[in-house]
């Protein structure tokens, strides 16, 4: 296997692992270059302000992105509704907001909220600033309120992408783009529905009642918003609203890939980790979805540490782990059926496989289809 691409360094106040993956019978394995916590970064007046806010001190990149993003993207969302702003002035404010959404802050804001959704920002004192993140900020990102938490925290994470799962891609050819659009549609035009009988049936019923009444607000909220612009509304709600839900079906798809047929609910074996890529600096080392389903409170910050500590249980447990490829780059790969190019990136820890081509034996038996009875109840 060739050598991972190297990453960029991170970010001021933090830090890459600098110790090699190495155990007993295993490869030398390159340096994790993903983000740890420093705790010795000199803190600015800024910092020391939010901190008294935070529940975590090593949460402190999320009051600066919400800023970023209220402070550039936001005001440009006004301006499109102003009715002196018109014609060629609107498009390029159009085209700025459409880029700010959906490449420059879509990737670090949606991760900013899964972690904050796993393990709340804020004090107890202020925690009423916890609601800042799902209600006013996530809607601008095509979210409507209290759904994704009900979804990932309430259903995904309980059923671990089992049976009852309503997001499940264990009955699909994962390497499929047929069998994506099936899944990314039914999720589109059904998931909602799905999920709101799932919890009923479970009898949760706060997380049932902020599923409908979150989404029903944000339908109802788009439609009056269509009234006073249409065109602004869906530049600034619709269009994100449907990338935001495609984009969060091919992660989960990615995510959940590789599956084992005869141990599909083992964490090792129906899950992926992907380290050293610039994706785990911009998004809150989110590559690592194994160590994540582990342990889903486990700080962000925490997991390139767990990955080395743990390495020689990824290697007994055949754990499908990539260097240098986001989900992205899984995505297109496999859609592709390039293989070829998804061994290059594997890696193999312990050295098991003999060529690329016992890697690409291996990666097409976890994405055949695995027969499930869903038992309701």
């Amino acid at each position: 296997m060739k050598d991972p691409k190297k990453t960029r360094e991170p970010p001021l106040g933090w830090k890459a692992v600098s110790l090699r993956l190495q155990a007993p019978n295993m490869i030398d394995l390159p340096k994790i270059t993903d983000p740890v916590y420093d705790p010795t970064r000199a803190h600015t007046a800024w910092d020391r302000f939010f901190l008294r806010f935070l529940r975590d001190p090593r949460d402190l990149p999320f009051p600066y992105l919400t800023l970023k993003v209220a402070l550039l993207m936001l005001p440009l969302a006004v301006l499109l509704y102003m009715p002196f702003v018109r014609g060629w002035l609107w498009g390029l404010i159009a085209v700025v907001y459409f880029y700010l959404n959906n490449i420059t802050f879509k990737g670090p804001f949606g991760l900013m909220m899964h972690c904050s959704t796993h393990r709340p920002l804020y004090r107890d004192a202020y925690g009423a600033l916890n609601h800042i993140i799902p209600w006013f900020i996530a809607p601008f990102f095509g979210q409507s309120p209290e759904t994704y938490r009900a979804h990932h925290v309430g259903m995904h994470h309980t059923e671990n992408n089992l049976e009852n799962d309503e997001s499940s891609t264990m009955s699909y050819r994962r390497d499929s783009v047929r069998g994506f659009a099936h899944y990314y549609l039914r999720f589109l035009f059904t998931g909602i529905v799905t999920l709101a009988m799932y919890l009923f049936r479970r009898k949760r019923k706060r997380l049932f009642i902020g599923v409908v009444r979150g989404e029903l607000l944000f339908i109802l909220f788009c439609t009056a918003m269509s009234f006073v612009d249409l065109p602004a509304t869906l530049v600034v709600f619709i269009i994100p609203f449907f990338i935001f839900r495609l984009v969060a079906m091919a992660g989960n798809w990615v995510q959940h890939t590789f599956v084992d047929a005869d141990e599909p609910g083992h964490h090792f074996k129906n899950s992926i980790t992907c380290i050293n890529v610039p994706f785990n600096h911009r998004c809150w080392n989110d590559g690592y979805h194994i160590s994540h389903h582990i342990d889903p409170t486990m700080h962000w910050t925490e997991h390139p540490a767990y990955f080395m500590e743990h390495i020689a249980e990824f290697a007994e447990n055949e754990a499908v782990v990539f260097a240098g490829l986001n989900y992205m780059d899984v995505f297109v790969r496999l859609m592709g059926k390039r293989y070829d190019l998804l061994a290059r990136h594997f890696v193999d820890i312990d050295g098991r496989y003999a060529s690329d081509e016992a890697v690409i034996a291996f990666l097409k038996s976890r994405t055949s289809p695995i027969p499930v009875l869903v038992e309701k109840g």
